[in-house]
């Protein structure tokens, strides 16, 4: 055999050895990973110890914890986060949930909750509305909190969910003032102010042209200001 040949012989025989150490060192690697997974998933080294709650006010925290349904010792790997949060939102006063982990062992919920918008008057009480019109408690209604008079009041009824879209689009100067929201139908809606002054929304149609036009129009002498079409704004 020429010196060429031994070579060349010498150096596959050193490349095969150096696959078959490559592949030992990655076959261990997989064996240390999959201790450090095993440890991780099934022992109290990464458990939940701390669950922290944020954002509640009307809703109390022992409702919140009844639902995350996180048990002792639980590892922070094996925690569904997605259904956690889905079992907090179902709270009807609870508008998001967001639950994450933070590591190495608290768990984070934090909740938005409804604000009320509206209400309307019912046999069984004041039925609260959030600003996308989702009735969310039968309860006394918060002070300051408009008080809707319509013929058929219902979460889902159009009407409804036109004053609802109204006095979310009212600038905010004028939305503390408003003690009724009279709605007749979706294009005839009026603001009975705290002062007894009365204003013309009509409908939910040019709701930023109304906004710019009715606070100027409210410093004038009037009880009736409409701006139902606010290019034509008149007071009486």
């Amino acid at each position: 055999m020429s010196r060429g040949q031994r070579a060349r012989s010498a150096g596959v025989r050193f490349g095969s050895d150096g696959w078959r150490r490559v592949s030992l060192w990655g076959l261990l690697g997989v064996c240390v990973l999959a201790v450090v997974a095993g440890v991780a998933l099934f022992t109290p080294v990464l458990s939940v110890r701390t669950v922290k709650i944020e954002g509640v006010v009307a809703v109390p925290q022992q409702q919140v914890r009844e639902l995350l349904e996180i048990p002792s010792g639980r590892s922070m790997l094996r925690i569904d986060t997605t259904a956690i949060a889905r079992r907090v939102a179902s709270i009807p006063k609870v508008r998001t949930a967001r639950v994450q982990r933070v590591f190495p062992s608290t768990v984070r919920v934090t909740v938005v909750e409804r604000a009320p918008a509206l209400y309307f008057e019912s046999p069984q009480g004041a039925h609260l509305l959030d600003a996308e019109s989702v009735e969310f408690a039968i309860e006394d209604a918060p002070i300051g909190v408009p008080k809707l008079v319509t013929d058929h009041p219902a979460s889902d009824a159009p009407v409804t969910k036109a004053a609802v879209a109204v006095i979310a689009a009212v600038p905010p100067a004028l939305a503390i003032q408003v003690d009724e929201v009279v709605a007749r139908s979706i294009s005839d809606i009026s603001l009975n102010l705290k002062d007894g002054r009365t204003v013309v929304w009509g409908g939910m149609n040019d709701a930023a042209r109304k906004s710019a036009v009715v606070l100027p129009l409210l410093t004038r002498p009037g009880t009736v200001f409409d701006v139902s079409s606010p290019n034509l704004v008149t007071v009486k």
